[in-house]
């Protein structure tokens, strides 16, 4: 497999974001990690420490939000990996050997993202990383686990040109391209006369940016008139400026891409200053953590979906119940994203471990034939069967349209899957 070019292209795309530095050692892999977060180096090193074999249980990166504004999307991905680890660890781990996730705090910015991958590569030395949550994250951060050859696996990084950074990306989420314009199709489908569209985003975050060129292109294919296109930060609060700017134009749709909070904030204000029309939300939306920031307004919003609670097979009917039966609600995508990472792991190292017991190699062998396992692998989800190209996209078949329905109280609310 050659990425060269692509990946050529991605790292230069980022170099101005990283810096380099030394560090690592050459320390054997000799006991279990822990959960517990330790404190991010200041000093950005992509030297792993890659030496020694495995004792005890199998150690697996988990890198996503945990704090900051993203953290919203990120302790959804949180409690998917602990449902995932505790599942597979019940039915006998990989071949008997249990997997341990540890987890490091990447925030919602691309330092944060960068130190999590160090801290997990070089002094926690997993075998391979889930992460980050954001796709800005990643085009900072999955250059440092292509470098080290760590296996790197997407749960929620969407936009364009992600597994192109390496040889050792992929991802399970599949990309804004193909989710999006289901979302667009299923407005029309509702109100077969709307023609003005305003579209919203978040200008400084790279999904965001990524995703609103697919909106306003799906917008062009339907026929239909974008009438504005307005920008805002993902950090802000207040979207009365850009909100009235839209309105004024009449639109009958309106798009937003953008995170949980600030997104949740923009459908409160549109609706409050008197806009009626349908309104499309993007993946960055794709959290019931988004219900209790626009409560009764959040009503009618429609989100493409990679997931639904209702695909029929054992091991979503298993991850549902787990799910539901510890949060008492139904688990959304974000949290069947990041089950699934989990579960390619594991799986691939059941399969290699068939082949060439995986405590006997050494740790760079392992990561590299785990990598090689995970690509020609396919796996039943919660999300259905998926697999990977040759160059790490997921290829997946089953996607969904869903539409937020919220009790009048605003106290609680839903995604109802659209037929």
């Amino acid at each position: 497999m050659n990425k060269a070019i692509t990946r050529t292209t991605a790292l230069l795309s980022t170099c101005a974001l990283l810096l380099t530095g030394c560090g690592g050692g050459n320390t054997p892999v000799t006991s279990s990690p822990t959960n517990s977060p330790s404190t991010p180096s200041n000093t950005v090193t992509d030297t792993t420490a890659t030496t020694g074999t495995l004792s005890g249980a199998i150690p697996i990166g988990i890198a996503v939000a945990q704090t900051s504004n993203v953290a919203l999307l990120g302790q959804e991905e949180v409690a998917g990996a602990k449902l995932a680890e505790k599942y597979f660890n019940s039915k006998g781990g990989v071949n008997g050997t249990p997997i341990k996730l540890v987890f490091q705090d990447t925030s919602g910015d691309e330092a944060g993202a960068i130190n999590a991958f160090q801290t997990l590569i070089n002094k926690d030395k997993v075998i391979g990383i889930v992460g980050p949550t954001l796709s800005q994250q990643a085009f900072s951060a999955d250059p440092i686990g292509e470098r080290a050859k760590v296996p790197i696996i997407g749960p929620s990084n969407t936009a364009k040109g992600i597994p192109e950074i390496g040889d050792y990306i992929a991802r399970v989420s599949a990309p804004v391209s193909i989710v999006a314009p289901n979302s667009v199709k299923a407005a029309l489908k509702q109100n077969p006369q709307l023609k003005k569209v305003a579209v919203f985003y978040a200008q400084n975050d790279a999904f965001s940016k990524s995703e609103t060129e697919i909106f306003q292109q799906t917008v062009k294919d339907q026929g239909l008139e974008l009438v504005t296109v307005q920008k805002f930060q993902t950090s802000d609060t207040d979207f009365q400026s850009q909100a009235t700017n839209a309105i004024n134009l009449k639109p009958d749709l309106v798009i937003i891409s953008g995170l949980a909070a600030d997104g949740g904030n923009l459908v409160r204000q549109l609706r409050e200053l008197g806009y009626k029309g349908l309104i499309v939300g993007g993946n960055g939306l794709n959290t019931s953590n988004l219900l209790p920031v626009c409560k009764a307004l959040c009503d009618g919003v429609l989100i493409a979906q990679a997931y639904s609670p209702e695909h029929p097979g054992e091991i979503n009917a298993a991850f549902r119940k787990a799910y539901t039966d510890e949060y008492k609600k139904e688990p959304p995508q974000f949290s069947a994203q990041a089950f699934t990472a989990v579960q390619v792991y594991i799986e691939a190292l059941q399969t290699l471990d068939k082949k060439s017991k995986v405590n006997k190699l050494q740790l760079p062998e392992l990561r590299t034939e785990l990598n090689k396992q995970i690509l020609v692998g396919t796996y039943n989800t919660p999300l259905g069967e998926i697999g990977f190209t040759p160059i790490g996209e997921v290829v997946q078949k089953d996607f969904y349209v869903a539409q937020i329905k919220m009790e009048k109280d605003g106290s609680k609310g839903k995604f109802t899957f659209l037929k």
